[in-house]
């Protein structure tokens, strides 16, 4: 089994400012659409939100890359070129495990930090094409980008069972709670089975943290079939559904 740790969301960059946090649970806001998306933010119900949490510089009608999608229980999730290349690369596929994780802003101090709002476990990936003759395959409720336009050969979806976190629960939150931001608070078995992106091991501390890397999409770890990390994911996917 692999454990993936994968950004998404608002952020500096896209977005220009952190996803917030809405009366306890983390509300993770999809990025602008830069390939021809026609889903607005009005149209997922959170253009106020968008308006607010960028002070006007985004309209609540302009168009958002509406991935990973989430509902009824089950996550849409594409990915394209180089970070698709790492996953394919890494082996990552049925069975495997997304942890997705943003930049929130805590809504009293706004305080950013890096924490996990939803996790999904795939049931089956591939091409549009293929993705769709799988029989564990639902159709989106929603257009969702990866399956519409003009897209790399390395176009893949990944779709299966989710969940979206309901409380802004401590044991989701990654940056340590004394910052700075990248600084990860990690289980300790984590330098053990390691994670890509992270081979120097000047990036972790004796104190157990992780100096996390500021770019990419898509960190890895190949945990097998050892026990630890699978009691350690349960715990956090349980902290994830619990209301």
């Amino acid at each position: 089994m692999r454990i993936i740790f994968s950004r998404k969301g608002f952020d500096s960059s896209y977005g220009g400012a952190p996803s917030p946090i809405v009366d306890g649970r983390p509300v993770s806001l999809p990025i602008p659409g830069s390939r021809g998306e026609t889903t607005t933010y009005a149209e997922l119900g959170i253009g106020q939100l968008v308006e607010t949490t960028t002070r006007g510089r985004m309209s609540r009608t302009a168009s958002c890359h509406h991935d990973p999608m989430f509902a009824d229980g089950l996550c849409w999730f594409g990915q394209v070129n180089q970070a698709q290349g790492h996953l394919r690369n890494q082996g990552v596929g049925t069975g495997d495990v997304f942890l997705f994780f943003g930049l929130f802003a805590e809504p009293e101090t706004a305080e950013r930090h890096h924490r996990i709002f939803a996790a999904m476990t795939v049931s089956c990936f591939g091409s549009p094409e293929e993705i769709r003759m799988h029989s564990s395959w639902r159709e989106p409720p929603h257009a969702h980008p990866h399956l519409h336009g003009d897209w790399e050969a390395s176009n893949t979806l990944y779709h299966g069972t989710a969940s979206l976190a309901q409380t802004a629960s401590p044991a989701l939150r990654l940056t340590h709670p004394e910052g700075p931001l990248n600084r990860w608070q990690i289980p300790s078995w984590l330098k053990r089975f390691g994670l890509t992106y992270h081979a120097d091991p000047a990036r972790w501390s004796g104190d157990g943290t992780l100096n996390s890397a500021k770019r990419g999409q898509e960190f890895v770890c190949d945990i097998g079939d050892a026990e630890e990390p699978r009691r350690w994911l349960e715990g956090i996917i349980a902290e994830i559904e619990r209301d």
